[in-house]
């Protein structure tokens, strides 16, 4: 006897796991693959490659989540709710502050200069180790409230796991390659937002946000907010 699936799950819900577990192995193997992969063919060879892995996988799964995001069953609906819209655009305003100034080497990213492993502990390290996990858990709280779906809930979920994974991997990454020093950062941190700084173990030093990349995250929220119903009607184009 076969058990019958609930009419609003979609196999969209089903797609979207399998898309991020694609990604999600696509991307953590390579950073596990690194050390290996920049002796046998070089750091900068070694980050194209995994950018022409990586990036092509993610534009799909932004593009599948964008046509897919109303599908399965609608859980709740605030999109009428005063003041929900501008807690949702703040939140993921927030969201990038976090996602995006992690890496602040722009040129080492498109392999113009040679990449490489960097310890850092200042600037939002200071807030929490982990800035692209919080960002994430933080954007997947802000798209889930707004738009109130199933699939969403399921996106956002795969989303966080793997993310919860690559504090772990990270971490493990850190490790092996810094020993005692990447010790001493962790000791000094805290995977928690400001769990550091407010137990003693850190303090905020606001001049190290003054960097271009804050920025550029700054300038990129705003151009995301004039685009973003540009954006949902070119990826309504795409069949995927």
């Amino acid at each position: 006897m076969y058990m019958m699936l609930p009419p609003w799950l979609t196999p969209s819900h089903f797609t979207i796991l399998g898309l991020l577990l694609v990604f999600a192995i696509a991307h953590s193997g390579g950073a596990a693959l690194r050390p290996w992969a920049e002796k046998q063919i070089g750091p900068r060879l070694y980050r194209i490659i995994f950018a022409l892995v990586s990036l092509p996988l993610a534009v799909i799964l932004i593009i599948y989540f964008f046509n897919h995001r109303y599908d399965g069953l609608q859980l709740w609906q605030v999109q009428g709710v005063p003041g929900v819209k501008s807690f949702v655009w703040a939140l993921s305003a927030i969201s990038f502050l976090f996602l995006y100034p992690a890496t602040f080497n722009l040129l080492e990213i498109a392999a113009i200069q040679k990449p490489q492993v960097h310890l850092y502990a200042t600037g939002i390290i200071r807030i929490t180790r982990h800035p692209q996990m919080v960002g994430q858990v933080i954007w997947c709280i802000a798209h889930t409230l707004w738009l109130g779906t199933t699939f969403t809930l399921v996106t956002s979920v795969g989303l966080v796991l793997h993310h919860l994974f690559g504090v772990w991997h990270g971490d493990r990454r850190l490790s092996k390659r810094y020993g005692s020093a990447f010790e001493d950062v962790k000791g000094r941190t805290s995977i928690i937002p400001f769990l550091a700084i407010l137990d003693g173990r850190q303090s905020i030093q606001w001049q190290e946000f003054l960097r271009p990349a804050y920025l550029g995250v700054a300038v990129f929220v705003l151009l995301l907010w004039w685009s973003h119903p540009l954006l949902m009607q070119a990826t309504s184009r795409i069949g995927l």
